[in-house]
């Protein structure tokens, strides 16, 4: 899956990186002495971003031997995590392609002003329940056009509340860790709270009823207005079947 290009795509990152408010720093880590299927794809990728932005978003790379993997609480490889106005957890394992980078780019974007569109009722509940480390791990294959949305639901709250871990999951490049969770359709979502696994629900969820996830995670009570918000919600138009070939490439 060699990642291809255009003038057009170029020139359209050229115009978008331009608006950036502030430089971004992506720091990326990758283990030396592993296989790694797309981590020269990936590469391609962040020099692309770093070209088109004329330097402002600044590429670091680490090795899963550098104290910054501690620092940062990387627990696989290879990752990527996207720093701007502040340090968020903000997350990646495995390659952001396909309909991932449009996620990506718009995660280099709020990066930039540390103010991610989100409903300030929604944020106000991450901030006063979510009081442990949080993990959102969001399961995604390149060819699923749905999962985009829950990776960027996952990236958003995690900065409004840095207890929360967004984790895009390449369920490809982390098979094992998919088949363990049983994946067959994407975006899978699971989370947990201190390493726990608490809550599992399948599709993009609109805002609202991701955030009814989370305070399900927490035993929270979910306030009337969510309920109303997620009531007659279908999640289950928004998934994509992982076909067979991708469990066994």
């Amino acid at each position: 899956m060699p990642v291809e290009y255009d003038e057009e795509l170029v020139g359209e990152l050229t115009r978008m990186f331009a608006k950036l408010d502030n430089p971004v720093t992506i720091r990326y880590f990758r283990d030396p002495e592993a296989e790694c299927m797309y981590c020269d794809d990936t590469e391609q990728i962040l020099e692309l971003i770093n070209k088109t932005s004329g330097g402002k978003v600044r590429i670091e790379k680490h090795s899963s031997k550098d104290p910054e993997v501690k620092k940062y609480n990387i627990p696989m490889f290879p990752a990527i995590l996207i720093h701007g106005v502040d340090e968020w957890n903000i997350r990646y394992f495995g390659i952001p392609a396909g309909y991932e980078f449009g996620a990506f780019v718009e995660d280099i974007l709020d990066a930039s002003t540390g103010k991610p569109e989100i409903d300030p009722k929604l944020a106000d509940l991450l901030k006063k329940y979510v009081t442990k480390p949080t993990r959102i791990m969001v399961f995604v294959t390149p060819t699923c056009p749905y999962c985009p949305l829950a990776v960027r639901a996952s990236h958003r709250f995690a900065m409004v509340n840095k207890n929360i871990y967004g984790d895009m999951i390449e369920a490809l490049e982390f098979s094992d860790l998919a088949d363990s969770y049983g994946v067959y359709a994407v975006p899978k979502n699971v989370i947990q709270i201190n390493g726990e696994d608490k809550v599992e629900f399948e599709g993009a969820a609109p805002d609202p009823y991701f955030v009814a996830k989370i305070l399900e995670a927490y035993g929270a009570e979910i306030p009337q207005d969510i309920r109303e918000a997620i009531a007659g919600i279908g999640v289950e138009e928004t998934l994509t079947d992982v076909e067979d070939e991708h469990h066994h490439h």
